[in-house]
């Protein structure tokens, strides 16, 4: 079993369920390489695309790495007061409209395959 695998199957019920629906999706359907970084399972193609949190009330957030330059004509990404991830929390299965969050991913990875990331940290790049 793979790291991301094994850090998905430790949680139990609704969170695990979440998660493995994702995971699927990300790795299986849309070919997203898996890592664990910083603890947790991150999705990437040319660079980080995007990460699954479980967070205290039993729920799971989709985390979207360049969440601050998606379009969020769906209206569903919520920043929390971060400056660049955006995402959305699941409490379970049923709360997934798989269409809606199909389209928000796939214009992450477009995002990740035509325009380079660029730090917003001080002192790069300069």
């Amino acid at each position: 079993m793979s790291k991301v695998r094994d850090f998905i199957y430790q949680y139990e019920g609704n969170q695990r369920e979440v998660m493995v629906y994702f995971h699927h999706l990300l790795t299986m359907e849309l070919n997203l390489e898996e890592k664990i970084r910083f603890g947790i399972p991150f999705y990437f193609g040319r660079s980080w695309i995007c990460y699954l949190n479980p967070i205290k009330n039993q729920k799971i957030e989709l985390a979207f790495v360049r969440g601050n330059e998606l379009s969020n004509i769906q209206v569903m990404l919520e920043d929390k007061g971060r400056k660049q991830i955006s995402g959305i929390e699941f409490e379970k299965i049923s709360d997934i409209s798989k269409d809606v969050i199909y389209e928000i991913i796939q214009e992450a990875i477009l995002l990740d395959e035509t325009t380079p990331y660029k730090s917003k940290r001080k002192g790069r790049g300069k």
